[in-house]
């Protein structure tokens, strides 16, 4: 049963009560990293593994994400800064719980790359928070092999 989620701002990345925050660099630069984040959302389902179906919509300000085991999520896009940040917010999900969700990647370059960071801030009722802190290595390692996967992607693309 899909439900809406309270709309927060982008301060909510530093205030929500849970945040989880991962970082890796990869060979791409921050250029070519923004434009598959921000412009090839279909692509996604490409890079991430989780991601059954990316799709833009609200010309642009806004996002249709599909998961593998069935959550989905309509949300909007609270910056497109390229190419140093891409954010959106949850607004509905079928995801049991959830009360708040904001995504943030920050991208810095790094030497001849690009650091990658992606801050997951979320809140919600007590098992949902404690089912993500619970989760946090699984998502460190989908968000790892996930960058992975794009940087092979993008240095194919670009060769």
């Amino acid at each position: 049963m899909a439900r809406r989620l309270r709309p927060v701002g982008l301060d909510f990345v530093e205030t929500a009560p849970l945040r989880l925050v991962f970082a890796r660099e990869m060979t791409a630069s921050p250029e070519a990293v923004f434009h598959a984040l921000a412009e090839d959302v279909p692509g996604w389902s490409q890079w991430f593994p989780a991601v059954t179906l990316a799709r833009s919509t609200a010309e642009g300000a806004g996002r249709e994400i599909r998961l593998r085991g069935g959550t989905r999520f309509e949300e909007a896009v609270l910056v497109a800064r390229a190419p140093e940040v891409y954010a959106y917010r949850v607004d509905v999900t079928n995801s049991p719980g959830a009360r708040a969700l904001v995504e943030e990647w920050r991208l810095t370059p790094a030497g001849e790359g690009t650091r990658v960071q992606w801050t997951f801030a979320a809140d919600g009722a007590a098992p949902f928070r404690l089912a993500l802190r619970l989760g946090r290595a699984g998502l460190g390692r989908a968000f790892r092999d996930a960058v992975k996967a794009l940087d092979r992607r993008l240095a194919s693309t670009l060769a």
